[in-house]
């Protein structure tokens, strides 16, 4: 059930994905999502030099014979001793099937992944880009609104407007995220015109990821009104748990703090260690509003067929009503 053009091209069961999230998209989480049927990703932010990558990818490949996706985020503009190149060329040495890019057009590496049969995903925050990644070789586009984990656009636009917007703008499937948690929520995307979700949050709070219990815990009591937008004004807005580090990057911002005053804060490095150790205020937590709807942490087969079960739910009350 679901058969979308996103299962079709992607060859798996359900039109669901597992977004990147950044330290934590581990072999162990995105095998765990690929087998249960949706469409795992690691992340390529998390290794250091392209043979790490290569490692992990064939980490995966012995955890599950299914499809996976690896992410690779690229900065706005190409940048001196950046790695983007060498990552695409280790995804195609290893032999993986799908590739998800964010960041700036992935056009310029459209030839080598079409070349090697690799299927491409490019993240977009707005209708135009989405426009411009269709004409740039996309064969899907994931579109996520304000209410998603880490970064939404600057345009501040809600996901039921934008996935409403893209799938009138583009004629490639579409993946919505952005708030998306549960069966209801893959059924209201379906109605918006995504053939499938992507799903960042609710895949933290899961047996399998790696992050430390107290934010897995944090996640299940917390409430849709305990994350916080910040890094505005560094044009790199994010959405994050309220906790003391984001309230103080909130009012350093207020005060017209510099990027430099504000790196030694907002350092991923510093966020890495606390996932680590558990320390729930000492760094930026990237994390959705849809920690409202999370009750409960769950193994990720337990989550996808929740998802399943609740989606046939929502579409026989739907075609009950007069």
């Amino acid at each position: 059930m679901f058969k979308t053009r996103i299962t079709e091209l992607l060859g798996i069961k359900y039109p669901i994905m597992q977004g990147g999230l950044q330290n934590i998209g581990t072999p162990e989480l995105a095998s765990a999502v690929s087998n249960a049927g949706g469409l795992g990703t690691i992340n390529a932010t998390i290794y250091s030099t392209p043979k790490d990558l290569g490692n992990a990818i064939r980490k995966v490949k012995t955890l599950t014979k299914q499809p996976f996706c690896v992410n690779i985020s690229m900065l706005p503009h190409v940048s001196v001793g950046e790695m983007t190149s060498d990552y695409f060329n280790v995804v195609v040495e290893e032999g993986v099937k799908v590739v998800e890019t964010a960041g700036r057009n992935p056009e310029e590496y459209v030839p080598l992944l079409k070349q090697n049969g690799i299927k491409l995903i490019h993240k977009v925050p707005s209708a135009k880009l989405a426009k411009k990644a269709e004409e740039s070789g996309a064969d899907i586009v994931t579109i996520v609104g304000l209410e998603c984990a880490g970064h939404p656009g600057m345009d501040e636009v809600t996901t039921i407007i934008l996935g409403n917007k893209v799938s009138r703008t583009v004629s490639i499937p579409v993946m919505l995220g952005g708030g998306i948690v549960d069966g209801r929520g893959l059924i209201a995307a379906f109605a918006l015109g995504a053939e499938g979700i992507v799903m960042g949050t609710r895949f933290v709070a899961t047996e399998e990821c790696i992050i430390h219990p107290n934010f897995k815990q944090w996640i299940v009591d917390a409430k849709e009104n305990e994350t916080i937008l910040v890094q505005r004004s560094i044009k790199n807005m994010i959405r994050a748990m309220k906790n003391e580090t984001s309230l103080k990057v909130l009012d350093m911002e207020m005060q017209g703090s510099t990027l430099e005053e504000l790196l030694p804060v907002i350092s991923g490095k510093r966020g890495k260690m606390c996932q680590i150790e558990g320390n729930l205020d000492g760094g930026i937590f990237a994390i959705g509003q849809a920690v409202g709807l999370i009750e409960e942490i769950k193994p990720v087969r337990k989550v996808i067929e929740d998802i399943i079960t609740e989606a046939e739910q929502a579409l026989k009350r739907i075609g009950s009503l007069k």
